[in-house]
């Protein structure tokens, strides 16, 4: 069996997953795996189309964003030159920072999370994650992070939502327990401190393999 893992990191805005994606991914570098990081939205020409919504640049309808968003996330699979199928086909560890259950926390706020989970059943089929670490921060703190980080806010970015959209991510975890690999580690602390939860569960699902 293959040693190489794919890992999708979760969390609301402000969460620091992208801050713990990074980590995650020098420290296993540096302990001798081949590590593959990636992103959704993708830099790709929908994730390029889907950062001008959030930003506000551009309208649309919430069912239209969540198509994009699993358009964006087929591509992002099964790209020829650089997909996340191909990376792991060639040995890498892949580790990217949102992935499915992004989706079904944020496009249900306005719509049905059922049709959201079978609107990304494909992709679930075509690679679903060993593990997903979703870091969980208090909405408060969350907006505080947010507040100090950035110029302006995004397009899910208030207190309001973001309450619905973690109140969502603990609805499908439940959910899908019986079909995922799901490990909340408590966000709120020092970078340093949530790293170690982070390693700390990597280590429980390379070991169990």
């Amino acid at each position: 069996m293959s040693s190489n893992l794919f890992i999708a990191i979760e969390g609301t805005d402000g969460s620091g997953k992208s801050t713990q994606a990074r980590l995650l991914a020098e420290r296993l570098t540096n302990a001798g795996h081949s590590v593959h990081t990636t992103f959704e939205p993708t830099s790709g020409h929908i994730g390029r189309l889907l950062r001008s919504i959030l930003k506000g640049e551009i309208k649309a309808d919430q069912k239209a964003i969540a198509a994009l968003f699993l358009a964006d996330r087929l591509d992002h699979l099964l790209r020829e030159e650089d997909g996340m199928v191909k990376k792991m086909q060639e040995g890498y560890s892949v580790i990217c920072d949102r992935y499915y259950f992004s989706s079904y926390a944020y496009h249900s706020v306005y719509t049905d999370m059922d049709w959201v989970i079978d609107c990304n059943r494909m992709c679930a089929a075509t690679l679903r994650p060993h593990l997903t670490i979703f870091i969980d921060v208090p909405t408060d703190e969350c907006m505080t992070r947010i507040a100090a980080g950035r110029e302006s806010a995004e397009l899910y970015e208030t207190t309001e939502i973001l309450q619905k959209v973690r109140s969502n991510y603990l609805t499908a975890i439940e959910k899908l327990k019986d079909t995922e690999k799901v490990v909340t580690v408590n966000g709120s602390g020092t970078i340093e401190e949530v790293a170690e939860r982070v390693w700390q569960a990597y280590i429980a699902i390379s070991d169990n393999r």
